[in-house]
């Protein structure tokens, strides 16, 4: 069994990001604490758990499903995500993608725009491995410029 989660980082004490979990992963990730389970992955993902809300959920944990485009991020998305992260911010939470790509690019944002952490602080937040293409790297920048989205 793989028991290392893909392109796992612990972001803060109670936020930590992924690539998709494994079913047995998730029993290991409810074993630690965690509440809230943030999925940002398309559902035809090829890496997808068909019922991972219903998994999720008979864990004990709250399960959310944010679909991302990976082609296509947009701030509506975004906004989605920094209003679930605003509800359970006193909770322990997990935020995963395919492969930690648009995780860690949404909590290197909500860290920055929300938390209004440094861009050096929030950095952490970024899987070191990937390197944004230029659809990410424009979206990235183009939120961090968007004062709006920290109003709502």
């Amino acid at each position: 069994m793989e028991t290392t989660i893909k392109n796992v980082l612990n972001v803060t004490a109670t936020i930590t990001s992924s690539g998709q979990p494994t079913i047995k992963q998730f029993v290991k990730i409810a074993e630690q604490g965690y509440q809230v389970i943030i999925n940002l992955a398309m559902p035809d993902s090829s890496t997808a758990i068909e019922e991972e809300g219903a998994i999720v959920a008979c864990l004990g944990m709250t399960y959310i499903h944010i679909p991302v485009p990976f082609d296509a991020p947009d701030q509506k998305y975004l906004q989605q995500f920094f209003n679930i992260m605003k509800v359970f911010s006193a909770h322990k939470v997990w935020v995963h993608c395919a492969l930690n790509y648009r995780a860690s690019a949404f909590l290197y944002l909500y860290l920055r725009i929300v938390e209004q952490q440094s861009a050096k602080q929030a950095s952490s937040a970024l899987l070191p491995s990937w390197e944004p293409n230029e659809i990410w790297s424009e979206f990235l920048k183009k939120a961090e410029m968007d004062s709006s989205l920290v109003k709502q």
